[in-house]
């Protein structure tokens, strides 16, 4: 692989991250997003699924010291487990019916969850920066490695 394309790789799968969060942003803002728009689990989302494949080769990268793709893992995991709250607030499935369950439509929220939601979410929006932070600092790292090193990760 050439660097063009790792970097092209990384900055798609910080894309895909961003458009995870603006999702869970619409969701708490009252918009009707479909339960698996939102993947729960950190080996289902775009993100992950590069960081778990592709991305798993920065780890012999020499600029790459191993602490930054553990961080970045951590902080990741953190993300989903943060949107488990939110998650069960908006999709948990005792109250809804077989449609709902099908279309995988979101349940009536009170006031008071949407408050939780909000707080989770703020939560999240934390974490989130500092996984951006994180993927940056890699960029940066991966930009200034030379083209024959990054081919020896292939």
């Amino acid at each position: 692989m050439i660097k063009s394309e790792v970097l092209n790789h990384l900055r798609t799968a910080k894309s895909a991250h961003k458009g995870w969060v603006d999702r869970a942003k619409l969701l708490i803002h009252g918009l009707e997003i479909k339960e698996d728009a939102i993947p729960m689990m950190a080996t289902q989302c775009k993100f992950g699924q590069w960081f778990y494949e592709d991305g798993q080769m920065l780890n012999a990268c020499r600029n790459n010291p191993p602490e930054s793709m553990s961080e970045i893992e951590h902080l990741h995991s953190q993300l989903h487990d943060i949107y488990l709250g939110i998650y069960k607030i908006y999709y948990a499935s005792e109250n809804k019916g077989f449609f709902s369950k099908l279309l995988g439509i979101k349940r009536k929220v009170s006031e008071a969850e949407k408050d939780i939601a909000k707080t989770y979410f703020h939560e999240l929006e934390g974490v989130s920066h500092k996984l951006l932070d994180e993927l940056n600092r890699l960029e940066r790292r991966i930009s200034a490695t030379s083209e024959e090193d990054i081919a020896a990760l292939s």
